[in-house]
């Protein structure tokens, strides 16, 4: 199809069941809840941490990656209509059923405190002004209120370091789905066998024509997972300047010169009865909170920046660590392991700005490269 979004949508529908509950498609939220998940529940976490938090000279810069990293996140997801929990109601739970609920699909507005001899990276986003949407308080006994995904706040609650105080303000919860299971196993099989061919193959054009395809698979759930979140739309106009108060009233004036302004407002959500943006926000809560903790269920140990000391953390990156120092995660080739991506001898100079931790990820990348090829 047209894009690799377009694409992946289009295998979804075909995994659609037939019959049961779901055979006439799956609940479209309000266009209320749409629009507080689209404020509330983001992508990435793309964070940036400075000296004093880590050293002036850095030891070296690792970089682990996750590889295809949302594939890991998609064997659960919210379905059917979802109801709202209040404080009261939670407080009423027993703890198991607190427990279950916050394990559970949900989306929660809560208020947290750091606790006190906290010394390692933030764990839960939070709103920031500026060109900023989000950053991740880390200080001791600061306070802030935030919505987060359930993924996120058991990592908070029940983090190998110190658990984090939460109390729940309101929330959304569903229940548990698996409405992409069956389109993400097939697209995670053929990514696994293109992979697999890629370096093995004899022919170096097989070889490299096997690569670009796992890549256009790892593209199609990527991107097809993005779709489903559906931003609102936004329509762009000018009005003559002669004219102005023709400007809508509900718009933002982007440019104008002395003929005319040039503004952009929000046209609302489409109708769209595939539009799902709550299983994207679960999937992105899911990774967000892998990189900090994630357990190999193969052999039962764990990665992800809460394993690693204090100090050593350099940045965050949606689905990549970097790093102080080298780490002994396994890595089975499956989705969302840890990928040794670079590494950076030192002593290097911290990076202060992302243009500078880029240009060191990627002379990191090309030294790692260098040194497999030697070995």
């Amino acid at each position: 199809m047209g894009s690799p979004s377009q694409t992946g949508r289009d295998l979804w529908t075909r995994t659609i069941p037939i019959r049961g509950q779901y055979a006439d498609g799956f609940p479209v939220l309000s266009e209320e809840l749409r629009g507080l998940l689209h404020a509330t529940a983001g992508q990435g976490r793309n964070e940036l941490i400075t000296p004093p938090r880590v050293p002036e000279q850095l030891p070296a810069l690792v970089e682990y990656d996750r590889t295809f990293a949302y594939a890991k996140h998609t064997w659960k997801s919210p379905v059917g209509t979802p109801r709202r929990i209040t404080a009261a109601t939670f407080a009423s739970w027993s703890e198991k059923e607190q427990i279950r609920a916050l394990y559970g699909c949900g989306h929660w507005h809560v208020r947290v405190t750091v606790p006190d001899g906290w010394n390692h990276v933030g764990l839960l986003p939070a709103p920031a002004p500026g060109d900023r949407a989000w950053h991740y308080p880390a200080q001791p006994g600061t306070t802030f209120t935030t919505w987060a995904g359930g993924p996120e706040l058991h990592t908070a609650l029940t983090n190998p370091l110190q658990p984090w105080k939460i109390e729940i303000l309101d929330g959304i919860l569903w229940d548990d789905g698996k409405p992409l299971d069956d389109w993400a196993k097939k697209l995670k099989e053929t990514w696994t066998n293109l992979t697999a061919q890629a370096p093995f193959h004899g022919d170096p054009q097989q070889a490299r024509a096997a690569h670009l395809a796992s890549r256009a698979v790892r593209a199609i759930l990527l991107y097809g997972i993005g779709s489903f979140a559906q931003r609102p739309r936004m329509v762009t106009g000018t009005t003559p300047r002669a004219i102005e108060r023709d400007v809508p009233a509900d718009a933002e004036i982007i440019g104008f010169d002395d003929q005319q302004i040039t503004w952009q407002r929000p046209t609302g959500f489409s109708r769209d009865p595939n539009a799902h943006p709550e299983w994207a926000a679960a999937i992105w809560s899911g990774a967000r909170a892998a990189l900090l903790s994630q357990r190999h269920r193969d052999d039962n140990t764990y990665a992800g920046a809460l394993h690693t000391p204090p100090g050593t953390v350099v940045a965050v990156r949606t689905d990549a660590l970097d790093l102080t120092q080298p780490q002994n995660w396994p890595y089975h080739h499956q989705p969302g392991d840890y990928l040794l991506k670079g590494h950076l001898p030192g002593p290097v100079t911290a990076p202060t700005t992302e243009e500078e931790l880029l240009t060191l990820r990627d002379t990191g990348r090309a030294t790692h490269a260098t040194t497999r090829q030697e070995a």
